[in-house]
């Protein structure tokens, strides 16, 4: 194999373009799906992993491990931005704090000029102690009990309004404060395309004149200030968005004339990634998953899991509940595309949606978490054993719960890799073996993953699994210490101080 590269060195010539190639060829090599399925993979991560500090880190952090950088972050904001300045359009990025718990991104945050999206009060709790100004700070959070509303109308953060009980709760808490409180009301229920987008968010567009009706009184009040619009959609369809968009701006005319002129509207987040290289093996899993279900192929996933589908009567239903892990455009061009989209205007010339918020003088704002920490991330677990089973496969037993890699969906569909000791990475005489990464919970389900794996060059006890980007949502949103496990240590490499890891403040607590 080749020589690793340098530590974050820039691939500025052909030459390192392809020692890259190499090094990640070589990662890939060592684990496959059976039907393949191979993730972007960040240059830091393939400088990392092709390099023997990786065993190190583990050896002194334990397993599971959490390796992060927070310089494609920073990229990411930057692209955003960019595409905001060519609109000419003030926009505020407000990073989702839920989708990953460490504290340095506060600071990351701070020092890029953004703002920070909180959905607990311990989530607010560590913005506001690490000094971010509560002006850029939103509070999001589905449910928001009493002690989250002081702190947010004490500290001058906005507060994102889903229901009345909680604006009667809002006002009781500013009505002894010395400040107003500032909100924002979430709308949902959108028409688009002849269906509503239902959702358990905000209140439904159809009953907004009579909420706002209901709401005149409070709003009237010198304790409670309507600052702005949110909608929060699931998935990432720009299409969707417009429409929310095309409803929202009557609203916003609306208030305006009655005299209650708006800063913002806030699109949420559901910015998209792109975690696969190629969309043809995204297009050829899913076929080849139905062929599986079907019984007109070999299993490839345990016991022929559906993933969200389900075989009857010769077909196969559903969808898979997985993200959508190939997907164009994707975060910046995605943003272009949805700012260019053009409104229906029945009384005026056509324009977009840049240019109808811009000539408002309102601010954009949205608060991506997924798509701010693209690359920037990957969780590192240990092989404890290989065993054979009695079905004709191997399990192997990984250092690591399964919740540490996972959110909600039921498999996050990227091909795993396998990091040997440098001693063992060019063994021969390893015996190539197929199976199923499995956990440490003591339950029959206890799978890492449901896909089946191929290790060409075997796999054996000290070897590294690595999940590459990880970072948002997959590491921290479902993760859990049952049976007395720790969590997994988090760590930053920085490529402007040292190549020597950093554990994050939230682990030195």
């Amino acid at each position: 194999m080749s020589a690793p590269l340098p530590f974050f060195q820039p691939l500025g010539n052909d030459s390192q373009h392809g020692q890259h190639d190499r090094a990640v060829q070589w990662l890939r090599s060592g684990c496959r799906g059976v039907v393949p399925l191979e993730g972007v993979l960040a240059s830091w991560m393939a400088d990392v992993l092709s390099g023997a500090s990786i065993h190190r880190w583990v050896d002194q952090f334990e397993s599971p491990l959490n390796v992060l950088c927070e310089a494609p972050l920073e990229a990411n904001v930057r692209a955003l931005a960019a595409v905001a300045t060519d609109h000419d359009l003030d926009l505020q990025i407000h990073f989702a704090r839920k989708a990953n718990k460490c504290l340095r991104w506060i600071d990351v945050a701070k020092r890029l000029g953004i703002a920070i999206d909180v959905a607990s009060d311990v989530e607010l709790c560590q913005t506001l102690e690490r000094n971010i100004d509560p002006a850029k700070i939103i509070c999001t959070a589905a449910v928001k009990p009493m002690p989250l509303l002081h702190r947010c109308v004490s500290n001058g953060v906005t507060i994102v309004v889903d229901n009345a009980d909680e604006l009667t709760a809002i006002q009781s808490v500013a009505s002894c404060s010395a400040r107003p409180a500032k909100i924002a009301l979430r709308i949902s229920g959108f028409q688009h395309r002849g269906q509503k987008l239902n959702s358990r968010f905000g209140v439904d567009i159809d009953e907004f004149n009579d909420v706002a009706a209901s709401f005149s009184g409070l709003l009237a009040t010198p304790w409670i200030t309507l600052v702005g619009l949110h909608f929060h959609l699931d998935g990432s369809s720009i299409d969707q968005r417009v429409s929310a968009i095309q409803q929202i701006l009557p609203l916003v005319d609306a208030l305006d004339q009655h005299g209650r002129p708006l800063e913002f509207i806030d699109i949420g987040g559901g910015i998209p990634v792109r975690y696969l290289q190629c969309e043809d093996q995204w297009t050829q899993f899913q076929d080849e998953h139905e062929r599986s279900l079907l019984g007109h192929r070999d299993a490839i996933t345990f016991d022929r899991h559906g993933l969200g589908r389900i075989a009857g009567d010769g077909k196969v239903f559903g969808e898979l509940n997985s993200y959508p892990m190939y997907q164009v455009p994707v975060s910046a061009g995605w943003f272009s595309q949805l700012l260019h989209h053009k409104l229906d205007q029945s009384d005026a010339a056509e324009c977009s949606v840049a240019s109808a918020i811009r000539d408002r003088g309102l601010q954009l704002r949205c608060e991506p978490g997924r798509s701010l920490l693209d690359g920037c991330g990957m969780t590192i677990a240990r092989v404890e054993y290989c065993k054979k089973h009695s079905g004709g496969y191997a399990l192997i037993g990984l250092s690591m719960n399964r919740t540490q890699c996972r959110t909600t969906d039921d498999e996050f569909l990227i091909d795993p890799i396998l990091v040997s000791r440098a001693s063992d990475r060019d063994t021969s005489d390893a015996m190539a073996t197929d199976g199923f990464l499995v956990g440490a919970y003591c339950t029959e389900s206890e799978f890492i993953s449901r896909r089946r794996f191929r290790f060409p060059r075997g796999v054996k006890r000290g070897d590294l699994i690595v999940f590459p980007n990880t970072a948002g949502y997959q590491m921290h949103f479902m993760e859990s210490r049952s049976h007395q496990f720790p969590l997994a240590k988090n760590v930053f490499v920085d490529e402007h101080d040292s190549p020597y890891p950093q554990l994050d403040p939230i682990d030195r607590c």
